[in-house]
């Protein structure tokens, strides 16, 4: 039974586990094996570091589609605007043509005011200085249902060189009057141009935004 014992403590002198004895007889706690030498347990993985990784993949990838969602919203939008630009500028440009456009041709004498024109002896008045001066004689009718207004300065004159003249106002005994026409009326008298020249057509318009009416003068 002794021998027994005695040959359970006995150890080997050159075992590298064999930890030395401490003082007092007791037994040191067994040290906890290191990383790296066998059968010790692998390292835990760095799970917070590649979640951070893959998180921050996760945004860059989130960013990177808002940015090209607007992109392409941005591009449409620039589309229709050109569209919506185009057809303005249609529009516009056809606005501007009829801005843009020469007035209405003078009606030829016909439609609610009849105007006829003929050559004229000048008589002078009190009012015309020693310079030359050329008359027509005008009749103004009015076969509307408006009243026509009629004037002297409403009438220019223009010669076969083709420049206008405007009237000169007191300068024939035989001036037409200013007068306001009613339906079925009609009235006759002399516009004066200044110098001597050879008249080809008058133009009469009714007021400043009437349509003008062109006669050859006979």
């Amino acid at each position: 039974m002794n021998d027994l014992e005695g040959r359970s403590t006995v150890t080997e002198p050159n075992d590298p586990n064999q930890q030395p004895p401490s003082p007092g007889g007791q037994q040191p706690y067994p040290q906890p094996p290191e990383y790296g030498f066998p059968g010790s347990p692998p390292p835990p993985p760095a799970k917070k570091r590649r979640f951070l990784k893959f998180a921050g993949f996760g945004c860059a990838g989130v960013l990177g589609l808002v940015v090209v969602i607007a992109a392409l919203s941005v591009s449409g939008d620039d589309s229709g605007d050109g569209g919506s630009t185009a057809a303005d500028s249609s529009v516009s440009a056809s606005a501007g043509g009829k801005e843009n456009s020469p007035k209405k041709k003078a009606q030829q004498g016909g439609g609610p005011v009849k105007v006829t024109a003929e050559r004229a002896e000048f008589s002078k008045s009190i009012l015309a200085d020693g310079s030359d001066y050329t008359s027509v004689r005008v009749t103004v009718v009015n076969n509307g249902d408006d009243e026509v207004s009629v004037n002297p300065l409403y009438f220019t004159i223009t010669d076969t060189d083709g420049t206008k003249h405007t009237v000169e106002l007191g300068v024939d005994e035989e001036q037409i009057d200013t007068v306001d026409l009613a339906p079925g009326e009609n009235i006759s008298g002399t516009v004066t141009g200044k110098g001597t020249f050879a008249p080809k057509y008058v133009t009469y318009t009714d007021g400043l935004l009437g349509d003008p009416v062109r006669v050859d003068v006979s």
